[in-house]
């Protein structure tokens, strides 16, 4: 017997043994706190996962399968056009899909491989930010203009965060350029134009099944919200034709899961979430039971969701039994908030940078977070 590990076991034991005993069921901001985590987590289940989640996580993993790592890092090099270098960097997150833990060996590889301080920099910075995923959710939860803004924002300061690295490091940069290793070309299966509209496909049924209603009852954007799942058909259908077509997928496993989806949509034609979750379905299995390219992106859309999600619902929950519902208090009151990080002052602003530097938040579970502290008046 391992004593050491055995008074590990016990006192973790005894901990959970005296959190348990003095939990304060009964307390009414307590009791509340737990509904509240509840609500929260029932209302991204509804309103997210299916509708924005779901589609995201296919796209992020075809582009981690159909783009190649080697037609981004290419431009990286030290030796490249700065420019060129710099707008690649600290976009390629959107197309890698990284995440926080992915984005460091990945900064090490490109940088070993002879990709400039600045550039692997502004790639480091930006990648988590701009992440495919982290976007979306942000502009879905939070609104379209912070999800513009913390796409630009992560653009623009790591390219001057890149920039300072290298100022720094500019000799060691300048011996570094000498012995630049070429990466070398990607092959390409397919061609860019049958790729583009693979993404675009996906990317538009994304974009069209959470089309939001607008305040005004008529004009160009109402008259696309009536017509969202018409939209949303068409470019699943036009994703269906591609995969038969340029991925090898039986047609008459298509056609199946199309039929099933017109049926339930006749059956439930008040509940278009039903048919939009049989569509998915039907895409796991008919990409589960594929070889080649399309299992692989099954696959890597699998990892992605068995990264993610728990840790965005554990996200999800902690925020709603901390910080509420927008609307309604967790077990932290509010003016605790308004109080610490409330209004744009200077204080404020370096207040929440200063306890964000000591923070860290598994990919996407940042946004319920900021979504209940705003609510409770950061």
């Amino acid at each position: 017997m391992n004593l050491k590990s055995e008074w590990k076991s016990l006192v973790v034991i005894l901990a959970a043994f005296v959190g348990i005993f003095y939990l304060p069921v009964g307390n009414v901001r307590f009791d509340h706190s737990i509904t509240e985590s509840l609500a929260l987590a029932k209302w991204y289940a509804r309103e997210h996962v299916l509708l924005c989640l779901v589609p995201a996580f296919f796209i992020a993993g075809a582009i981690s399968i159909f783009i190649s790592q080697a037609a981004v890092m290419k431009y990286l090099g030290s030796k490249a056009n700065r420019m060129l270098a710099y707008g690649v960097a600290s976009v390629s997150g959107t197309v890698l899909a990284v995440c926080s833990c992915t984005v460091l060996p990945l900064f090490a590889g490109i940088y070993s491989r002879g990709a400039g301080l600045g550039p692997a920099t502004a790639f480091l910075y930006s990648g988590p930010a701009i992440n495919v995923l982290a976007i979306i959710l942000t502009a879905r939860i939070l609104g379209i203009e912070l999800g513009i803004a913390r796409a630009l924002g992560a653009i623009v300061f790591s390219i001057v965060i890149g920039l300072l690295m290298h100022f720094i490091f500019r000799a060691e940069e300048a011996e570094k350029a000498k012995n630049e290793i070429a990466l070398p070309e990607p092959e390409e299966t397919r061609p860019i134009w049958k790729t583009a509209l693979y993404f675009a496909s996906m990317i538009l049924v994304l974009v069209f099944a959470n089309w939001g209603r607008p305040l005004e009852n008529s004009g160009l954007w109402f008259t696309l919200f009536s017509a969202k799942w018409i939209l949303t058909s068409l470019f699943a259908a036009m994703l269906a034709v591609i995969l038969v077509l340029w991925f090898g997928m039986k047609w008459w496993k298509v056609a199946i899961i199309a039929l099933s989806v017109a049926m339930f949509s006749l059956i439930f034609p008040q509940k278009p979430l039903v048919p939009f979750a049989v569509g998915f379905a039907g895409l796991t299995i008919l990409a589960g039971t594929a070889h080649g390219e399309a299992r692989e992106w099954l696959d890597a859309t699998w990892e992605y969701t068995r990264m993610i999600l728990p840790l965005l619902l554990i996200g999800v929950l902690l925020a709603g039994f901390l910080l509420g519902r927008p609307g309604e208090e967790g077990i932290i009151p509010s003016r605790w908030i308004a109080d610490f990080v409330g209004g744009n002052s200077l204080q404020a602003n370096f207040a929440a940078a200063f306890a964000g530097a000591f923070m860290y938040f598994a990919t996407l579970t940042e946004v319920p977070i900021l979504q209940g502290l705003i609510g409770a008046g950061m």
